[in-house]
C-alpha cells in the first residue's frame, strides 16, 4: 500500500454519508478546493475499514447514517491508537445538535450547506491550537 504524506494545508479526507448524491457533490467541491479526498463510504463498517487502510487526517461524518449514528462512529474512531480528526456534518442546524456535538470526540461541526475546505481547515486549526478542548470549536463563532 502506498502511503500518502500529508501536505500542509491539504488534509487527506474520508467522507462518510449515506447519500450517494451528497458524497459525489462533496468530493468534487472539496477536491476543487485542494482537499485530498481519499475515499467516500456510506456506513460505519466501511468507514472503520477505510480508516485502518488509508489513515486519513480528517473524517467528515454525517450524524445520521441511515439506521446508524454518526455520533457512535465518532466514538468508535476515537478509540483507535491514532484517531483521525472527526468533523460531524448534517443538514440539521448546529443549535439542534449542540449538546450531542459537545460531548462527542469530534473536533466540531459543519453544516452540509457550509461545507468547504476553509471550514475544515478552520476546525483543524482550532483543534491544533486548543488541544483537548474540542467543544470550543463548536461553540465559538465561525467568523461569518
Amino acid at each position: 500500500m502506498e502511503v500518502m504524506v500529508p501536505q500542509p494545508g491539504h488534509p487527506r479526507c474520508l467522507i462518510v454519508d449515506d447519500s450517494p448524491t451528497f458524497l459525489d457533490a462533496a468530493r468534487r467541491l472539496l477536491e476543487q478546493q485542494g482537499v485530498v479526498v481519499v475515499d467516500t463510504v456510506s456506513n460505519t463498517a466501511d468507514a472503520i475499514r477505510t480508516v485502518a487502510e488509508l489513515q486519513p487526517d480528517v473524517i467528515l461524518v454525517d450524524v445520521e447514517l441511515g439506521p446508524e449514528s454518526g455520533f457512535e462512529l465518532a466514538e468508535r474512531l476515537d478509540d483507535e491508537a491514532h484517531p483521525p480528526a472527526v468533523i460531524l456534518i448534517s443538514t440539521h442546524a448546529e443549535q439542534d445538535l449542540t449538546e450531542l456535538i459537545s460531548v462527542s470526540p469530534a473536533v466540531g461541526f459543519v453544516s452540509k450547506t457550509e461545507l468547504s475546505a476553509g471550514a475544515i481547515r478552520e476546525l483543524l486549526r482550532d483543534r491544533d491550537g486548543n488541544e483537548g478542548d474540542h467543544a470550543a470549536a463548536v461553540s465559538e463563532p465561525r467568523g461569518r
